[in-house]
């Protein structure tokens, strides 16, 4: 399944004006697998977690040079959440997009947060 943000969530008058798109119910989100979505025109890995807490990275892997991430492995090392390239198995840091197993690699990381149970990224 692909999701499409498709118009920006409204925020409240007192807050800056942002760019949070709902992406999708967080029940359209199984826990510890990853689904595609695009934001912005981006394509972007959302994944959720145990907790209901959902993280966003970029879809696209640096590596193999394609867009696969939202197919990867889901996982924690050190007590941070991890997302693995189905292809080359190299591991990400989801908070930060950091690669932990190639220094030189890295995806983007998006700000997620979930409002009455919709899933919001911010995009830039």
């Amino acid at each position: 399944m692909t999701l499409t943000a498709t118009k920006p969530a409204t925020e409240p008058a007192t807050q800056p004006a942002t760019d949070w798109l709902a992406v999708c119910r967080l029940d359209e989100l199984e826990p510890l697998y990853a689904e595609a979505a695009l934001v912005h025109g981006e394509q972007v890995a959302l994944v959720r977690l145990p907790s209901d807490e959902v993280m966003a990275v970029s879809h696209w892997d640096p590596h193999a040079q394609a867009y696969v991430m939202a197919r990867g492995i889901v996982g924690s090392r050190d007590g941070s959440p991890t997302l693995a390239s189905p292809l080359h198995k190299q591991v990400y840091d989801l908070t930060t997009g950091r690669c932990l197993t190639e220094p030189d690699l890295r995806i983007r990381s998006f700000p997620v947060r979930v409002r009455d149970r919709i899933v919001e990224v911010l995009a830039a």
